[in-house]
């Protein structure tokens, strides 16, 4: 009997939902543990205060001096709190957070001690950074990376540690993380984006990139998880037959939320209230045991800490509830897998959605203007877009009959099409005032109507309009959303930039009106841009067929995909705008390859360890007991045996088909990765691990699969999918 398997479903079955002590009203505990403005008021000097707001709202560099003052009032207030550590907390290339605790303590001799944390601390620390990923920036001697304090994110403190958000960088001042990037391409997008808000509004001053993430995710019993050396090690089922009953009935999306699972959101809330992160939003996904979480927009590089920081919690508060998170985008075969759609949009320091229409012709014109342009960015930039949500994980989902695809496609809607149908006709040059006022009247002014019963009802689109967003639905569950934020600032800033440029020359050069020009422009941007469109059915050979012939890209896996990182286009992209250098893109690119070469390798080992030392030896012990029963038949009946154990001997025949294929492409894929690891260029690698070894794993799953369904159910020794998936 398979005892640890059936233990863990015993214990399983007795477990209750943990008890979740509220802390009163929502709104009365948000931000307690975030260092934010309103604390600041109490606990620093009014010029100390000042100088912080300067550097959030201008990028204003803070006095050292002045840091001191702000550092004092800092640990004042965490040590009140109970906090007796600090931390530069940051994104290394990992893909996870990182950090390094010191104490307030300090010794001062003669026996005593004192609580101590200066500016210094607060500004500037340098960690031992040589095992983090470089990409060949640094030499493994020149250990030396900077944290530096970013303070357009708030302190926080979680559980007794004082958490400063931080960026991370070379001794020569390369970016060794994702937030350095990400904190450019935001500078530029707002940049960019304010010069031409101005046509519409002179008292527009600075743009805000906004995003409002959406974390899918699935819960296993931490028992239950115990017993998958594949969940454990790969964050994901390497094998495992697909249950009787999986989501086909659609009865778990937005069904009744599990009473464990509720406690465990309840008190996920209560910490993400008290960390400052809007969480508004909780439900039943498609799959069973798939859950979703979704908070209130926030500034883009806030957003972004706030997922990464509640990866980090979720993972902690899941161990009080005996839980385990899975955020890989695909932990299941046969059941959909988790993305993380992020919603983007521009908001002005006046208040205004540059996505959302208004009431005036003008502000629809204003409208128009950035959702063309944000649509002629990802045209002009589908593959460089496709290859910043590119990974071993994701590549389950893309284009792997599950939408979205890997092709890139933007969804608008059909009246939103029809709106720039009509701007197509746009004269060339100056507008009669006539056609200037039927645009205005009849296209531009009734988008507000149009837009008002015109919700996203395409949820294949990799990139859709939805209402007052785009929302890039392509992200993996599993990526920091840096990464997809920084590509889509960027190249938005770029295109906005070509506009501003081409409406200012017609209206130099021409002397067309401010309205005519943009007109003029925008009509360009709408036929150029057209082939980006697609409002059909996002994934399947009749659209692959379609995307080939307008000549957009289909980088199914991650090595083809990361190509367009270091396209000439690219590298001139980042440098122009001062997002990235090419030596630090060519260590990105170069850290992603082998990220993904070594999921495959860790995956590979895993399941050749599962394949022969639990499926195999399982397989042979209930052949035995079939073997032992077929002599004993023989002994009874003699020669007459075989008319009363023939399903025996098929069973017995169809155990050893299925072990000799088992450990004969377990042996082939283990060559192949040896022939890959001898690789020492890291695309050349991550192609031979892609196209050589990682189709073994579909082959040898297919037969350890054929076996969990022969072999006797009290034998097999892994958790099946029924009971990942089922048991609550």
């Amino acid at each position: 009997m398979s005892t640890l398997r059936f233990k863990a479903i015993e214990e399983t079955f007795n477990r209750k939902p943990v008890n979740v002590e509220e802390l009163g009203r929502r709104s009365s505990i948000f931000g307690s543990n975030v260092f934010n403005e309103s604390v600041m008021k109490q606990y620093l000097t009014k010029e100390a205060y000042k100088n912080v707001m300067d550097a959030v709202k201008t990028g204003n560099k803070i006095n050292r001096t002045i840091a001191d003052h702000i550092s004092a009032g800092m640990k004042e207030w965490a040590i009140n709190k109970g906090v007796t550590h600090y931390t530069h907390w940051f994104q290394p290339l990992t893909g996870s957070t990182a950090e390094k605790h010191d104490a307030f303590f300090e010794t001062i001799g003669e026996g005593l001690a004192i609580e101590k944390f200066g500016g210094t601390s607060l500004v500037q620390q340098e960690p031992d950074a040589s095992s983090f990923p470089n990409g060949g920036i640094r030499n493994t001697f020149e250990a030396r990376g900077y944290t530096a304090w970013d303070p357009t994110s708030p302190a926080f403190i979680w559980e007794t540690t004082l958490c400063i958000p931080t960026v991370f960088v070379s001794y020569t001042g390369e970016a060794l993380d994702f937030k350095t990037p990400l904190l450019r391409a935001l500078q530029t997008v707002d940049n960019a984006a304010t010069d031409v808000a101005k046509y519409f509004d002179k008292n527009v001053a600075k743009v805000n990139a906004t995003l409002g993430w959406e974390q899918e995710y699935f819960l296993i019993d931490s028992a239950l998880a115990a017993t998958r050396p594949d969940i454990k090690l790969a964050g994901r089922t390497l094998l495992g037959h697909s249950p009787a009953k999986g989501q086909q009935l659609d009865d778990h999306y937005f069904g009744s939320i599990p009473s464990r699972v509720l406690a465990y959101m309840r008190d996920l809330e209560i910490e993400c209230m008290k960390l400052g992160i809007p969480v508004k939003t909780r439900h039943n996904e498609v799959a069973p045991n798939q859950f979703e979480l979704a908070p209130i927009f926030e500034e883009a590089n806030l957003a972004v800490d706030h997922n990464s920081l509640i990866m980090d919690v979720m993972h902690k508060i899941a161990e009080k509830h005996h839980f385990v998170v899975l955020m890989h985008e695909k932990p299941f075969a046969g059941i959909n897998g988790s993305g993380k759609h992020n919603n983007w949009s521009l908001s002005t320091d006046t208040g205004v959605n540059l996505l959302s229409p208004g009431k005036t012709p003008m502000k629809n014109l204003q409208f128009l203007t950035f959702f063309i342009n944000a649509i002629k960015a990802v045209c002009d930039n589908e593959e460089l877009l496709r290859a910043s949500i590119a990974s071993a994980s994701n590549d389950h989902r893309l284009g792997a009959n599950e939408a979205p695809p890997a092709i890139i496609s933007v969804f608008i809607g059909s009246q939103l099409t029809e709106v720039l149908n009509e701007l197509e006709k746009v004269t060339d040059g100056k507008l009669s005032p006539k056609e200037k006022t039927d645009l205005k009247l009849n296209v531009v002014g009734k988008i507000p109507e149009i837009l008002l019963d015109n919700t996203d009802r395409n949820r294949t689109s990799p990139f859709a309009f939805t209402g007052n967003k785009f929302e890039f639905r392509a992200v993996g569950s599993l990526a920091n959303c840096a990464n997809p934020m920084t590509v889509l600032n960027t190249i938005v800033a770029k295109q906005l930039k070509s506009f501003k440029a081409e409406v200012d020359k017609l209206i130099k050069d021409e002397k067309m009106k401010k309205d005519d020009a943009i007109f003029n422009v925008l009509r360009d941007y709408i036929k150029q841009s057209k082939k980006i469109r697609f409002e059909g059915d996002g994934y399947g050979e009749a659209w692959e067929k379609e995307a080939e012939k307008r000549g957009l890209s289909n980088n199914r896996t991650t090595p083809e995909a990361l190509k367009a990182q270091l396209s000439d286009k690219a590298v001139t992209l980042y440098q122009e705008l001062g997002v990235m250098n090419k030596v630090e893109l060519e260590a990105r690119h170069e850290i992603e390859l082998e990220e993904y070469a070594m999921r495959i390798q860790i995956e590979g080992r895993v399941l050749g360890d599962i394949a022969r030392n639990h499926v195999i030896p399982t397989a042979i012990r209930y052949q035995n007991i079939l073997i032992k029963n077929v002599n004993g038949l023989k002994n009874i009946y003699g020669e007459d045996f075989k008319k009363y154990s023939a399903e025996q001997l098929t069973l017995i025949e169809s155990v050893s088909r299925h072990i000799a294929v088992i450990n004969s492409k377990v042996g082939d894929m283990i060559n192949a990765r040896k022939v890959a690891n001898k690789m020492e260029d890291a695309e050349e690698r991550a192609f031979e691990y892609c196209d050589k070894v990682k189709p073994y794993f579909e082959e040898i799953r297919y037969h350890c699969d054929k076996l969990e369904l022969l072999v006797d159910n009290e034998l097999w020794p892994l958790t099946k999918y029924r009971e990942l998936l089922f048991t609550r």
